[in-house]
């Protein structure tokens, strides 16, 4: 059986479960996996369209690298960026502070698409492939409908987590 991870938007009690893509993104999934568990600031993606993500330091040993990447990703695909932390210093991104992740070397996005239509290009940045790691397999209903409440309702006070699930 495939590994498997919980995602939880933790104030609203939502969580959906995916399954990792380990033949197809294995340096991506085994870096997420030994990282676990992980939770931080929510964001709604304001370029890529039904997105959530959180940002992280740096966790894995080494980057994993580019594989398994898309720039479309469909509903209940789990992705993996890295960025400098100078890649998110635009103010326009709406983080709090402005340039509060320049200190970072690296940052680990971790993002969940919860819609289709995505179409991952910013506008300082152009195209950014991202790495699909898992698959949402239960819950991605639910899980829609808290993004799309977070989207509409704000994500202040809202924490994304990812962790292992026990089988």
């Amino acid at each position: 059986m495939a590994r498997q991870i919980r995602i939880t938007l933790e104030r609203r009690g939502v969580s959906c479960v995916a399954e990792l893509l380990e033949e197809a993104a294995p340096r991506t999934c085994a870096a997420v996996w030994e990282a676990l568990p992980l939770a931080a600031q929510v964001y709604h993606g304001k370029y890529a369209r039904n997105e959530i993500y959180a940002l992280f330091e740096q966790f894995a040993e080494h980057d994993p690298g580019t594989e398994n990447t898309t720039i479309t990703p469909f509903t209940g695909d789990v992705c993996w960026f890295t960025f400098s932390g100078d890649d998110l210093g635009n103010p326009a991104y709406g983080y709090e502070r402005e340039g509060e992740h320049r200190a970072a070397p690296a940052l680990v996005d971790l993002a969940l698409f919860y819609g289709r239509n995505n179409l991952l290009i910013n506008g300082d940045q152009g195209w950014v492939p991202g790495n699909v790691f898992a698959t949402v397999v239960e819950g991605m209903p639910e899980m829609a409908a808290a993004c799309q409440d977070l989207w509409m309702g704000g994500a202040r006070g809202e924490s994304l987590r990812f962790e292992r699930v026990s089988g």
